[in-house]
């Protein structure tokens, strides 16, 4: 591991951090990575990476270079991901940087991909490139914490979002939660849907809400997936979430004729029962979606499966949009185990806040499971 002792460093990595989230929504199964080649102080090319099948940021960046008549030979290539080193859809990115020969990488952190995993960085240095790396470690993790995760641990990054009022309550005791807070904090909880692989809930959201589960308040190219669980595989066949677009059913009961009925409307049907009758093997469902590729999971559901999802530790990460109300005696954000001692008491860590138009947003997260994820970010 080099340590920074450039101030440009930074400046230019930022720039290549900024260019990884033009494309929050479109790379996934792959990660987020923008790239900036510089001589001088001069921007020779840059680019983030495409959709599936596409060019890496490596390899857009040289490409633009090229456009530009510029060689970039002797200059300093910054990347948000240390290049890849297989071969998977395109070539590896690590050799084509060494055939351009620029004199130094600057890389902000690994990639954890055991296909990759230090030796993309391994073969610049052999082609006589200097490397420094994990400069915004950091910045370049928030971005791709669900391809960490999943390349790491096997599972995705997944975050309940939820709206509450400022005595953090969810919805009203008959049921009424539409709208606690206001359009502005909808607008930014759609983008965190955007962003994510599939957007997850439970069959009482489905039955009280009957929702579409579908990005309409932010513009993307890529929807994310829609997933329900659903222990007794009871989802109306005429639920608005079927709507064409692809719709995962997790269920501990099967039902051939229905669940043919709903392959029919582009949907798939998931038997994982777990040990409790007509439950939901919710840990299992988690290895299947990292096993399919899901990087992010986002939670839209009610108290009950939220509280599951954070007891069965699926939760990495709370995204909370707090309203200047008080709602008084209503139903819970989440569902949770009653403990006796606060010792027993799962602490997480806040790391960041925001006035989104009249509400606060507010993000938590396992500091512990972060960390892990740093560590494995982490080049050496």
């Amino acid at each position: 591991m080099t340590t920074l002792t450039d101030p440009d460093d930074l400046i230019w990595m930022r720039r290549a951090l900024a260019l990884a989230r033009t494309v929050m929504y479109t790379t996934t199964p792959n990660p987020r990575v923008g790239c900036v080649i510089v001589r001088d102080g001069r921007v020779l090319g840059e680019g983030a990476t495409q959709p599936p099948g596409g060019p890496h940021a490596e390899i857009c960046a040289l490409r633009d270079a090229a456009a530009r008549g510029e060689s970039v030979q002797g200059a300093t290539l910054y990347v948000t991901l240390e290049p890849c080193s297989h071969y998977g859809r395109t070539p590896p990115c690590a050799d084509a940087v060494a055939a351009a020969g620029p004199a130094r990488v600057v890389v902000a952190m690994g990639d954890p991909n055991p296909q990759v995993r230090g030796q993309g960085l391994a073969r610049l240095r052999a082609a006589g490139i200097a490397v420094t790396s994990n400069v915004c470690l950091d910045e370049a993790l928030e971005i791709n914490a669900g391809f960490v995760a999943r390349m790491s641990r096997g599972i995705p990054w997944a975050w309940v979002k939820m709206a509450a009022s400022l005595d953090g309550r969810s919805a009203l005791h008959n049921g009424v939660s539409q709208w606690i807070t206001g359009e502005a904090a909808r607008a930014d909880g759609h983008a965190w849907r955007a962003r994510s692989c599939v957007v997850l809930t439970g069959m009482g959201t489905v039955l009280k809400d009957n929702p579409r589960l579908n990005v309409r308040a932010v513009e993307t190219p890529r929807a994310p997936r829609k997933a329900v669980v659903d222990g007794d595989f009871a989802i109306p066949e005429d639920a608005r979430l079927f709507d064409g677009a692809e719709v995962i059913i997790f269920t501990a009961r099967t039902d051939a004729g229905k669940a043919a009925r709903l392959a029919a409307r582009n949907a798939r049907v998931v038997a994982l029962p777990g040990q409790q009758a007509g439950r939901v093997d919710l840990p299992a469902m988690m290895r299947w979606l990292g096993e399919h590729e899901f990087n992010e999971v986002h939670v839209e559901a009610g108290a009950g499966l939220g509280g599951a999802l954070m007891s069965a530790g699926c939760i990495d990460e709370l995204l909370v949009y707090l309203a200047p109300v008080l709602l008084g005696d209503a139903a819970a954000m989440l569902r949770l185990p009653l403990i006796e001692h606060l010792d027993h008491a799962r602490r997480l860590e806040f790391t960041d806040t925001a006035r989104i138009g009249p509400d606060l947003r507010l993000r938590a997260r396992d500091s512990t499971r972060w960390q892990a994820l740093r560590e494995a970010a982490m080049c050496r």
